[in-house]
């Protein structure tokens, strides 16, 4: 590694550690969750917004484990963000298309929390993506979108200026997984590791200014995740299979330039929260290493009750990491595992309940988050 790498290395960790020295955060309890992101954390939005349910993660097994049935999760299960809400005792958060496309609800149902992240989002725009030459699968409600909905919505919530800052500094902003994306369409689709890296300024960029702005709104409490460790995904293992046993990390079966690029992305990340934390000491803004929590899975799956193949999916039409773009879980010729709680990956691209369970704890009660969590009201995950 170049003598440039180390510094860079040593200049990031003397942050995180002058973080944790500066900032002891204690985090109280919240009246309500507000969430932004993509399928990591989609509780049902582009379920909603499509009047046909026509693609694969809306059809069975989808939801098997824990709704008996598809609600748009892209998993057997629970989500993070659900995870989140039983822990602070608050209810599963509600999507936010929800009642204002289907039910036609009042907005009053959004006290306890509202989600306006969509499976298939990217941070940056759909039109700037098509730009560049990258298609955006599933839909174009990128963050800056996501956002507006949340403005559009926030009057119906609080009639001053004061009263919404009360309303938001009583909720924790959870700020994705976000960017996950912007990455994935490219380098599924082929393009060039160097050609997509060239996006993460960018991505960080839109991700920081979306925090700025909820900031001047009145947020005052951000959980904001990094990415995850790609490389080990049924998706790209199946994608850049090779016969180069060096490209894998032997303790873990994972590609390593996948996961040193995931890496790279969530560096950049942590940089420029800690640059918003100078600007707003009054804020708790927290980054949850979602790539560190899930990587403890692949490292040692028997301590977690992961005794299904971890490079494998659970749902899925076959192949050697049982991810077939030809047969999606959720698609005719695609069947799911016995037991989901057995695998670390639903369904090549997404983790399953008993996944993001572990994720949640590592987040909340574990070592996995700078400032290091220390309480988030006394309840178990």
């Amino acid at each position: 590694m170049s003598s440039m790498g180390w510094s860079f290395q040593a200049y990031l960790m003397n942050l995180i550690l002058v973080s944790v020295i500066i900032i002891p955060l204690v985090l109280g309890c919240y009246n309500s969750i507000i969430g932004f992101g993509d399928s990591i954390t989609d509780t049902g939005n582009l379920y909603n917004s499509d009047p046909n349910r026509s693609l694969n993660f809306f059809h069975p097994p989808y939801g098997e484990t824990y709704f008996h049935h598809p609600t748009g999760r892209c998993s057997d299960g629970r989500l993070v963000i659900d995870f989140i809400a039983e822990f602070l005792g608050l209810p599963l958060v509600p999507p936010y298309l929800e009642s204002l496309i289907i039910s036609n609800q009042s907005v009053q149902n959004f006290e306890a929390g509202v989600n306006f992240a969509v499976a298939g989002a990217t941070a940056l725009d759909a039109a700037f993506l098509e730009e560049m030459g990258d298609s955006v699968s599933c839909t174009n409600d990128s963050l800056s979108i996501q956002l507006e909905w949340f403005k559009q919505m926030l009057p119906s919530l609080c009639n001053t200026s004061s009263d919404c800052n009360k309303v938001l500094s009583t909720s924790l902003i959870l700020m994705g997984e976000i960017g996950g994306n912007d990455y994935n369409d490219a380098l599924l689709a082929g393009k060039s590791i160097e050609k997509v890296q060239a996006y993460v300024p960018l991505v960080i960029e839109t991700i920081a200014s979306t925090i700025n702005e909820l900031i001047e709104l009145g947020a005052a409490t951000l959980l904001v995740p990094g990415n995850f460790p790609i490389g080990c995904l049924p998706a790209y293992l199946t994608t850049y299979e090779s016969s180069d046993k060096n490209q894998y990390d032997p303790s873990t079966g994972c590609l390593n330039w996948l996961n040193k690029f995931s890496g790279y992305h969530n560096d950049q990340l942590q940089l420029a929260l800690s640059r918003i934390r100078r600007l707003h000491p009054q804020v708790a803004i927290i980054y949850a290493d979602y790539y560190n929590a899930m990587l403890q899975l692949y490292q040692s799956p028997d301590q977690f009750g992961f005794i299904g193949e971890t490079s494998k999916a659970c749902c899925g039409g076959g192949g050697p990491y049982n991810y077939n773009t030809s047969a999606l879980c959720g698609d005719a010729g695609a069947s799911a595992c016995e037991n989901p709680a057995q695998f670390i990956s639903w369904d090549g691209l997404h983790s399953t309940e008993a996944a993001y369970r572990w994720i949640t704890k590592a987040i909340l009660q574990g070592n996995y988050t700078v400032p290091r969590v220390s309480t988030l009201c006394d309840s178990p995950v």
